[in-house]
């Protein structure tokens, strides 16, 4: 193994740069939805990275030494996207108007793991990495004086943060809130959540967009975390507001 497994991408580098550069236009009046875009998409983009980058991290300490090999410590998204997760589910939500939720993929040696414990701490890695980008953001909107389409952006990514915290966690096969338990219950159930795993989260976000009462708790439940780390859903709806203009140009 060399020391270039676990260099950092540049790619990784230019998503964040194009992230602070919609930062920046999110705070000059002529620029502020194309800023407020950019930024909410690129900061999306940035989260995924450290998402699986957490998943991996974790499995890396644990003892599975081949995710140095496959690239998952440089932070290079094109290591971590899947094409149904990462790119075909979040853009159908938000073409019907919702935002783009979370999905990459890392595959872990789960047989070259230390132990259960390091099973199930791998799998809240990445929730866990979003549940933290959602305090960071929050507690930077409070307590950093900035322009009003900043605030709005950043809010709109903090809720996002805490949306794809609350889904993952989500005790479902495929998820990683299933992946914390997978490790402790039993062979029958295992066999289960495997043949389950490769349809369960289609079902689940089939019923999220074509439910309305289990979208509904999604969102309530995602807005009760949001408000328990002290977000502020004004500032947030704001983002929302000015998000949406992605799909009608006026």
């Amino acid at each position: 193994m060399t020391h270039s497994h676990a260099r950092l991408s540049p790619l990784f580098l230019a998503i964040l740069a194009i992230t602070v550069i919609g930062g920046f236009l999110a705070t000059l009046a002529d620029t502020v939805t194309i800023g407020i875009i950019v930024l909410v998409l690129g900061g999306w983009a940035v989260s995924l990275c450290l998402h699986e980058f957490g998943h991996a991290i974790v499995a890396y300490r644990g003892g599975d030494f081949s995710v140095r090999d496959k690239g998952y410590l440089t932070l290079d998204i094109r290591r971590y996207t899947d094409p149904i997760f990462s790119l075909l589910i979040p853009l159908l939500l938000l073409a019907l108007g919702g935002i783009p939720l979370f999905g990459g993929a890392v595959w872990i040696n789960h047989h070259a793991l230390r132990s259960r414990r390091v099973e199930s701490m791998v799998s809240l890695a990445g929730p866990a990495t979003n549940l933290a980008l959602g305090i960071l953001l929050t507690a930077a909107v409070a307590n950093v004086p900035m322009p009003p389409g900043l605030a709005f952006g950043l809010s709109f990514l903090a809720l996002i943060q805490i949306f794809a915290f609350v889904l993952n966690i989500l005790p479902v096969p495929g998820l990683d809130g299933f992946g914390i338990w997978e490790p402790w219950v039993s062979p029958k159930t295992q066999h289960f959540a495997e043949k389950a795993r490769p349809w369960a989260p289609l079902i689940l976000f089939a019923a999220l967009i074509g439910l309305p009462p289990v979208r509904q708790a999604f969102f309530t439940l995602s807005a009760t975390v949001f408000d328990v780390i002290g977000g502020d859903r004004d500032l947030a709806g704001g983002g929302a507001f000015y998000f949406s203009k992605l799909m009608v140009w006026d």
